[in-house]
């Protein structure tokens, strides 16, 4: 089973954790993680996702979530269909970089798309043309029982 994991799900295990809801959060990646290590999930990767962890400013987030985006089983390039498909998304009000992530998680036939991002799942939950099932980080741990 493929996932696509965005760049806040792969941050999250190095958030602040003083809050009940970003602990749990945190542990629910590191399970995802786990299971990738295990060989039960297969994580994607993208040049978005390049791109966004380069450009954070954390040398400790960047170092970590850089050498999990290493260890992925396949990274997604952009090409004009997924550009075309990412603006559509975005003319459909999805943020720029929510929209590359989504179009890339379609293009690499991803089982589950998961984040942290409230709004962008909820505006994903409404779609019915998306290719990809949208998860939350804990909703995906209940639905794969890890």
């Amino acid at each position: 089973m493929k996932v696509y994991l965005d760049t806040c799900c792969l941050h999250r295990p190095l958030d602040d954790r003083s809050q009940l809801r970003i602990r749990l959060e945190a542990e629910a990646v590191l399970g995802i993680l786990m299971a990738v290590e295990t060989g039960h999930l297969q994580l994607m990767s993208s040049e978005v996702l390049v791109f966004e962890v380069r450009r954070n400013p954390h040398p400790q987030k960047r170092a970590f979530v850089s050498a999990i985006i290493e260890s992925c089983s396949s990274r997604i390039q952009i090409d004009e269909q997924i550009e075309f498909r990412a603006i559509s998304l975005q003319n459909d009000g999805f943020k720029a970089f929510d929209a590359l992530h989504l179009a890339c998680a379609e293009a690499g036939s991803a089982d589950y798309f998961c984040s942290c991002d409230d709004r962008l799942l909820k505006k994903a939950g409404t779609r019915s043309d998306l290719r990809i099932k949208t998860t939350s980080r804990m909703d995906l741990i209940k639905e794969l029982a890890l």
